[in-house]
C-alpha cells in the first residue's frame, strides 16, 4: 500500500493554487481541504452580521460567536469536489467577501481557530491542502511544499474571468487593486503572513496553461511520494 503525504500548496489569491489542488485531489483519492474558503466563510458570516464596518471589525462579537461555527467539506457530487459549509449562503467567492477577506485572515484568534480546525483534519495523511500558511505554519513537516505565485496583472485578469463568468460587474482596475490589497495584507501581517517555506518548490504559472501546471504538481508528488517511502 503507498504511504499518504501531506501535501501544502501555498501562494498568492488568484494563482490558480486551488485548481491544482483540487484536480491533483482528485486524480490520486487523496481529499482537498481550500483553507482559503474557511476564512472566506468567516468573512462572509461577519459581513451578514454586520460585525464589519468599513475596515473595522468587532472582533469580540467574533470571538463569541467564533466556537460555535461547525466549518465543514462535504463531497458535491455535482462538482466532484468539496464544498465549504458554514450555515451561510454560498457567496464565499464574491467581491464583496474578497474585498474583506484579508482583513478576517489576519486576526490572531481567526488564525488559531483555523489552524487548529486544519491540523485536525490532516492528521491521517492523505490530503491535499492549500492557503497562505500551510508549509509554514500548519504544516511545517509537510512532505511535499509549493509555493505557487504570477504576476499581480495575470492574477488579476484571472480573477475577473473567474467574476465575470458567474454575472458579476465589475472591472479589470478594481480586481488589480483588490489583488494586489491582500497580497499587501497578507505579506504584511503579524500573525502566519504569506511567505515561501524554505524547503518549498516555487512555481511561477503566469505562462503556463492549466495542463502544464497539473503534470508539473502531479510530477513533483510521485517525486515526493517516492522519496518518503
Amino acid at each position: 500500500m503507498e504511504k499518504k503525504i501531506i501535501i501544502a500548496i501555498d501562494g498568492h489569491s488568484s494563482s490558480g493554487k486551488s485548481t491544482m489542488a483540487k484536480d491533483l485531489a482528485r486524480e490520486i483519492g487523496y481529499i482537498y481541504i481550500d483553507t482559503g474558503a474557511m476564512y472566506r466563510a468567516v468573512t462572509l458570516y461577519c459581513l451578514r452580521k454586520g460585525y464589519i464596518q468599513g475596515d473595522t471589525i468587532q472582533e469580540e462579537a467574533l470571538k463569541a460567536d467564533l466556537d460555535q461555527m461547525d466549518i465543514s467539506f462535504r463531497y458535491n457530487a455535482e462538482t466532484g469536489r468539496p464544498d465549504t459549509y458554514l450555515k451561510v449562503e454560498k457567496e464565499t467567492r464574491s467581491m464583496e467577501v474578497a474585498d474583506k477577506v484579508s482583513l478576517i485572515a489576519a486576526l490572531g484568534f481567526v488564525r488559531r481557530a483555523m489552524v487548529a480546525k486544519q491540523q485536525e483534519m490532516g492528521k491521517a495523511k492523505g490530503i491535499v491542502m492549500d492557503g497562505r500558511d500551510i508549509g509554514t505554519v500548519v504544516f511545517p513537516e509537510a512532505e511535499l511544499k509549493v509555493f505557487v505565485t504570477a504576476s499581480p496583472e495575470v492574477r488579476a485578469r484571472r480573477r475577473l474571468e473567474e467574476l465575470q463568468a458567474k454575472g458579476e460587474q465589475t472591472t479589470y482596475e478594481e480586481v488589480l487593486a483588490n489583488v494586489k490589497k491582500r497580497d499587501y495584507i497578507d505579506s504584511t501581517r503579524e500573525e502566519s503572513p504569506l511567505r515561501q517555506a524554505p524547503d518549498a518548490l516555487v512555481l511561477d504559472n503566469s505562462e503556463m496553461t492549466i495542463p502544464e501546471q497539473k503534470k508539473w504538481l502531479r510530477d513533483k508528488f510521485e517525486a515526493a511520494v517516492c522519496s518518503s517511502k
